[in-house]
């Protein structure tokens, strides 16, 4: 024969303490949606066109069939010791990139000392200087990425010899800010602001406990 149970549930608000932490773990538990770098990417990418780097692309087949450019940018995170973050691209010369840095971020210093880098070499090279950066390898950090150095000089000058390092550390150093805005983004997004909010607005229920009903 059936049988009708009847449950009380709660909204969260309405939980204890204990049940409430409950909820939220599973909620955490479930992940941040998908995608959820999108922002942060997009915002590389801006302060990449800033820099005078064209991302290099990768054709991602879509759902109805077509295709759209991917940016190639890569990341493994958060909770080991080989994570981070790395990217292809195209490097030359950005007129005003220095300015136009912190016009976009005014008190991103990390950024502003990559970009006076970047910059102070191209001078000393007389804007002559493009570089490519590649990943190697299956591990994605700054360190899985490659650096070659060109000089397009109409008499043959090669690099100043300090150019390879010091436009490899600048887009490594590139690589760890972005690792770290992909950090502080899956915090947020994992926090218990975050997840209590998002608990609230799909209007989820739970048992006296904590458990997730209905």
């Amino acid at each position: 024969m059936p049988e009708i149970i009847c449950t009380t549930v709660y909204q969260f608000p309405e939980l204890s303490d204990a049940a409430k932490e409950k909820a939220r773990n599973w909620y955490r538990d479930l992940g941040p949606y998908d995608e959820w770098w999108d922002a942060v990417y997009e915002d590389f990418e801006r302060v990449c066109a800033l820099l005078g780097i064209r991302l290099k692309t990768t054709p991602v087949r879509l759902m109805g069939g077509g295709t759209r450019a991917k940016p190639c940018i890569w990341f493994s995170g958060f909770w080991s010791q080989g994570d981070g973050a790395c990217f292809e691209g195209y490097w030359s010369h950005a007129k005003g990139a220095a300015a136009r840095i912190r016009d976009y971020a005014p008190t991103d210093a990390t950024l502003h000392g990559i970009a006076d880098r970047l910059q102070a070499i191209q001078r000393r090279n007389f804007y002559q200087l493009a570089a490519e950066a590649s990943h190697r390898g299956r591990h994605y950090h700054e360190y899985t990425m490659s650096v070659d150095i060109t000089r397009d000089s109409a008499t043959w000058q090669p690099p100043t010899e300090d150019a390879e390092e010091v436009v490899t550390e600048a887009l490594r150093d590139l690589a760890r800010w972005l690792y770290r805005q992909l950090e502080a983004e899956y915090d947020h997004l994992t926090s218990d602001e975050a997840i209590e909010e998002g608990i609230i607005v799909n209007a989820y229920t739970f048992t006296e406990g904590g458990r997730r009903f209905g």
